[in-house]
């Protein structure tokens, strides 16, 4: 796994750089049913979300970690807006790295919930 460029002010989150984004690491962050949720959700919608948007049944530091990995694999970028922390997809980088990736993990997430009665 890639080790996240450091952040410059106590306000700004590391991400890695479009070009330190690794596969293995995108599919390690989205093997997981909470962090695959998040993607869903974001991808759903066409703009960011706030952290406190995700209606997640686990607790708050659990809920950081998962956006955490999310953020350090390159899936999302979260940037602070005011208080609120934002999180959107990094649909353009990992697009361009991974064509179609996304998309078929997407499709492939929404078939499984449909199966199995889970969303």
């Amino acid at each position: 796994m890639t080790t996240a460029a450091p952040a410059t002010s106590s306000r700004e989150l590391p991400h890695p750089a479009h070009d330190e984004i690794r596969l293995e690491g995108i599919l390690h962050a989205l093997s997981d049913p909470m962090r695959l949720r998040i993607v869903r959700e974001l991808a759903a919608g066409s703009d960011e979300l706030s952290c406190s948007h995700f209606d997640l049944p686990v607790t708050k530091s659990t809920t950081t970690h998962h956006f955490r990995v999310l953020r350090e694999s390159g899936v999302i970028r979260q940037t602070y807006r005011g208080t609120a922390k934002m999180n959107g997809l990094r649909r353009d980088d990992l697009d361009d790295l991974f064509p179609g990736l996304l998309d078929a993990l997407l499709a492939a997430a929404d078939r499984q919930a449909a199966r199995v009665g889970t969303d």
